[in-house]
């Protein structure tokens, strides 16, 4: 039951990181090489595009989080688990505690500092999003990294899964 819930909010959380970062991070891509082609080419600016590519790596580093926990791809200290390979199971448990933690923490306070924009009603200077839509990047990630990282812990507890997940 559990094997087959992980593998529904996989496939969810997966098929919407994949195409939501391909799809901003082409946007991005697309927009800052017209952008360098009207400056270079014919001597004209927009002040947007720099806006635009900004939000866009906040996004792709926030929701970019959630992969990385899945991938395993997060930055780790291992000179401990090394020099005493005992240790290495509980640590990597203690890690994903405080990466449970840290994405609990992201999720309340991004959703408290959603909030308060969409109380403000402050927008970006440009193109005049609302930022409640920037802040809600910090409750997804939260989300996303949450999800993620009870995957891992449960691919940890039950390897076979992780195989299966390989083939």
């Amino acid at each position: 039951m559990v094997e087959k819930s992980l593998k529904a909010v996989d496939k969810v959380l997966t098929f919407f990181e994949d195409w939501t970062l391909f799809t901003t991070t082409m946007v991005a891509l697309v927009t800052l090489f017209v952008e360098v082609v009207l400056r270079y080419g014919f001597n004209k600016s927009l002040g947007w595009p720099e806006e635009l590519v900004r939000e866009v790596i906040m996004y792709t580093t926030f929701i970019g989080c959630g992969a990385a926990v899945k991938n395993r791809s997060m930055i780790v200290i291992d000179a401990l688990p090394q020099v005493v390979p005992r240790l290495k199971r509980s640590l990597l448990f203690v890690s994903h505690a405080f990466t449970l933690f840290f994405s609990v923490f992201i999720f309340y306070y991004g959703v408290r500092n959603a909030a308060l924009q969409i109380r403000t009603h402050q927008k970006t200077i440009i193109l005049e999003i609302p930022l409640w839509i920037i802040f809600s990047f910090l409750p997804m990630m939260g989300v996303g990294m949450f999800f993620r990282t009870l995957q891992v812990i449960w691919e940890d507890l039950h390897p076979k899964l992780e195989e299966e997940s390989k083939d």
